[in-house]
C-alpha cells in the first residue's frame, strides 16, 4: 500500500437484519486531501462513519490506517489511534469549562507522586487548549466559562479544536454546520481551510453543495448504501453530484474511490 494512504476500506459492509445499510465500500484518501461525503437521508453516510471509527461493528470488510489494518473496538480506540471525529451531538458536557471538554478522558496530570492519586495540570491543559484554539484559528473570549454559556458556533469550535489539540491524523465532521448561522457557518469553514493549508486530512459530510464544492478535493457519493460516485471536484459541478445523489445517474460507471 502507497506511503501517501491516509485511510482505505476494502468492501465495508454494515446489516442491520435483513436491511444493508452499507454494501461494498471501497474507498482510499491519500494524505492532505479534503473529501465530502455526500448523498440523501438514509443512503449509507454515517453508518460508513460509524464503521470506521469504531461506533459499530462492520458486517464484514476491512480498514486500514496509515497502512495498519485496523480493528476499533469502540470509538475511543478511534482516537487513541488518531481520529477525531466531530458528530453533530458534538458530545461536549455543557457543566465544563473549555479546557476540560478539550481533555476530557485524556487529562494532563502531574508526575505519580502522590501514589495512585494524581493532580490535574490544570496551567497545561489551558496552555495546549489556548494552543489548539489559535491553531484553528477558533476565538473563545474565556476559556473558563462552561460550555453551557456559549452559543451554537462556539460549541461547534470547541468541538473542533479539539482536533487540532491532539494532532489528529485524520479529522472527520459530520454535519458540522448543519444548526449554525451564517456567522457560525462562516467561522467553521474558516477551520476547515485552516486545516487544508496545514495539510491535515478531513472528511466532511455534507448536505451543503455550496460549501462541498468550495472546501474540497473530491467528492464520494452514497445512494441506497452503495457507493455511486467518485467524483474530482474540478471535473464536476453540483448537477452532476445531485444527479448521482437522486439516481438520474445510476454510477454503473463507477469503479471504486482510488
Amino acid at each position: 500500500m502507497s506511503e501517501d494512504i491516509v485511510l482505505k476500506t476494502e468492501e465495508l459492509t454494515k446489516h442491520y437484519g435483513g436491511v444493508h445499510a452499507l454494501v461494498g465500500a471501497n474507498f482510499e484518501m491519500k494524505k492532505g486531501e479534503h473529501i465530502a461525503i455526500m448523498g440523501d437521508n438514509g443512503a449509507g453516510k454515517s453508518t460508513f462513519v460509524r464503521q470506521i471509527t469504531g461506533v459499530e461493528q462492520r458486517t464484514s470488510g476491512k480498514v486500514w490506517l496509515y497502512g495498519e489494518e485496523v480493528n476499533f473496538a469502540g470509538p475511543l480506540d478511534a482516537r487513541e489511534a488518531g481520529i477525531e471525529t466531530v458528530f453533530q451531538t458534538l458530545a461536549l458536557a455543557d457543566d465544563l469549562d473549555v479546557p476540560d471538554n478539550l481533555f476530557l478522558g485524556r487529562e494532563k496530570t502531574y508526575a505519580n507522586w502522590l501514589g495512585p492519586f494524581r493532580l490535574l495540570d490544570y496551567k497545561g491543559m489551558r496552555e495546549a487548549t489556548m494552543a489548539g484554539l489559535e491553531k484553528t484559528g477558533v476565538k473563545i473570549p474565556n476559556i473558563r466559562n462552561s460550555i453551557r454559556n456559549m452559543s451554537g458556533g462556539q460549541r461547534q469550535c470547541v468541538a473542533i479544536a479539539r482536533t487540532a489539540t491532539f494532532h489528529s491524523r485524520l479529522t472527520i465532521m459530520d454535519e458540522p454546520t448543519a444548526a449554525l448561522g451564517v456567522q457560525e457557518t462562516a467561522q467553521v469553514e474558516n477551520i476547515i481551510r485552516t486545516l487544508k493549508e496545514a495539510g491535515e486530512p478531513l472528511i466532511l459530510v455534507s448536505h451543503n453543495m455550496r460549501q462541498v464544492m468550495e472546501l474540497v478535493d473530491r467528492i464520494i457519493v452514497f445512494r441506497r448504501g452503495r457507493m455511486v460516485a467518485n467524483l474530482r471536484k474540478e471535473d464536476t459541478n453540483g448537477e452532476d453530484v445531485v444527479a448521482y445523489i437522486t439516481g438520474a445517474k445510476t454510477g454503473a460507471e463507477f469503479e471504486g474511490a482510488a
